[in-house]
């Protein structure tokens, strides 16, 4: 797996990005309009700890809103099909993915599960699994079977390529969900390593990218009922308590 950041530059990272978080939060409460606010960040008038503060602020009440004009494009390459399709289920992210239609397959590889991998006697037949595809999709090829066809038997775990672009609270919910102990090993993996590119340009990745039981303060997934993950206690979730009737003022949602 590799994963690149692609834009913005880290230059702009480290120079604009936080001042970005500060104006958008400016702006809602501010007389003054964005370009006097932006000229002023920009000319060094704006303490750090100032921006600090607005950053502390809209993050810790929730106010993510402001985190949306940060986006992000990351390069990345050599994972598996099995990581898109679950990359895909996310909302308000951009995604250019190799095509398997377009794109002949003979040079991508396979991606071995670390739980297959451990076993020396499972990891050969795996491997034999996969050739025995790259012959029968030549078999089909000479039979004159269109790419768009051959694709339907496909291993998910050969490997493709894509180019994401999301913003940051698109990516703060995502890292929410996909740096947890619980979520599948390989996407996972990819979210620590964009988590990791972003905090090695600016240290404050590190804190805004991070699983909801920190955000919470206790994890609520019930797979962790047991406690056997040590980050979090876990609390169960409220549960909403739901009715046929119709809201009035005597329900929280009608008042």
């Amino acid at each position: 797996m590799q994963v690149e950041l692609i834009v913005p530059t880290p230059e702009t990272v480290q120079t604009q990005y936080r001042g970005l978080i500060w104006l958008a939060a400016r702006t809602c409460y501010s007389p003054k309009t964005p370009q006097s606010l932006w000229k002023s960040f920009l000319a060094g008038e704006i303490p750090d700890e100032s921006v600090m503060r607005t950053i502390q602020h809209v993050v810790s009440s929730g106010h993510h809103s402001v985190l949306e004009h940060l986006n992000f494009t990351f390069a990345v390459s050599g994972v598996s099909r099995v990581l898109t399709h679950q990359l895909a289920r996310h909302r308000h992210i951009s995604l250019s993915q190799q095509s398997q239609r377009y794109v002949g397959s003979h040079d991508a590889e396979l991606v071995i599960p670390p739980s297959v991998a451990k076993h020396p006697h499972l990891e050969p037949l795996w491997r034999t699994h996969y050739e025995n595809y790259i012959q029968l999709k030549q078999h089909m090829q000479e039979a004159g079977i269109e790419p768009e066809d051959i694709r339907f038997f496909a291993p998910q775990g050969q490997t493709t390529n894509f180019l994401m672009t999301a913003n940051l609270r698109a990516l703060v919910d995502i890292c929410k969900l996909r740096l947890c102990t619980l979520a599948q090993w390989e996407i996972r993996k990819l979210f620590k390593e964009i988590r990791k590119t972003l905090g090695r340009i600016d240290p404050i990745y590190y804190q805004i990218l991070t699983i909801k039981c920190v955000w919470h303060g206790y994890c609520d997934e019930e797979r962790n009922k047991n406690g056997w993950c040590k980050i979090r206690p876990y609390r169960p979730a409220k549960s909403v308590e739901l009715s046929h009737s119709t809201p009035t003022s005597e329900h929280p949602a009608g008042k």
